[in-house]
């Protein structure tokens, strides 16, 4: 291996790991004394110092860490005060829709009328703050209901839910039609 190979994989390790690694098991990696992974790590080292880069490389008695630079952390808070974009996939938005429409509505309502598994949706959708825990069903188990929040007004530009855009009669009459085709195709099966 040469030594930018050498270089590369130290780099990786330490940028993977997120935490001191002892220079032995570094050595190892790299198929090298201990010394001369040291020499080549203090020599990375510097180079991003030189590079005036982002990242350092620190050593912690016998191990070496990869971290961001001191004078980044301002740029870091920025970042993560930044709001995140959200992105719904169609499982999201076609469970959002489910919730909308059918408030209160169960986890197994959800799964029910999707025919799969909602878990992750459902807990996507909560963590995105567009559906919140409204209350529990009187019923065996005592199931969590679940609605619409605020957010969720805001982020599709409606006041309230009665301005929901209406289904369509014929198509509501179609759905009904493939969910009897699939419902028909399971008993045959």
């Amino acid at each position: 291996m040469d030594r930018k190979k050498k270089e590369a994989v130290l780099e990786a390790i330490l940028f993977t790991m997120g935490e001191s690694v002892e220079v032995s098991r570094l050595a190892a990696v790299i198929e090298e004394d201990v010394k001369t992974t040291r020499t080549i790590l203090y020599e990375m080292a510097e180079k991003y110092k030189s590079e005036d880069r982002g990242i350092d490389i620190v050593e912690l008695e016998d191990s070496f860490q990869m971290c961001t630079k001191g004078e980044m952390y301002e740029y870091l808070i920025k970042i993560a005060k930044a709001p995140k974009k959200l992105v719904l996939t169609d499982t999201l938005l076609e469970t959002l829709s489910i919730i909308a429409y059918k408030q209160p509505v169960t986890r197994l309502e959800i799964e029910k009328i999707r025919g799969v598994s909602s878990d992750h949706a459902v807990n996507k959708l909560v963590e995105y703050n567009l559906i919140h825990e409204i209350g529990r069903l009187d019923a065996p188990g005592r199931p969590l209901l679940f609605g619409t929040t605020e957010e969720f007004l805001r982020s599709f530009g409606v006041k309230s839910l009665d301005e929901l855009p209406a289904m369509n009669p014929d198509q509501i009459e179609v759905f009904r039609e493939q969910a009897q085709e699939e419902a028909q195709l399971k008993l045959d099966i």
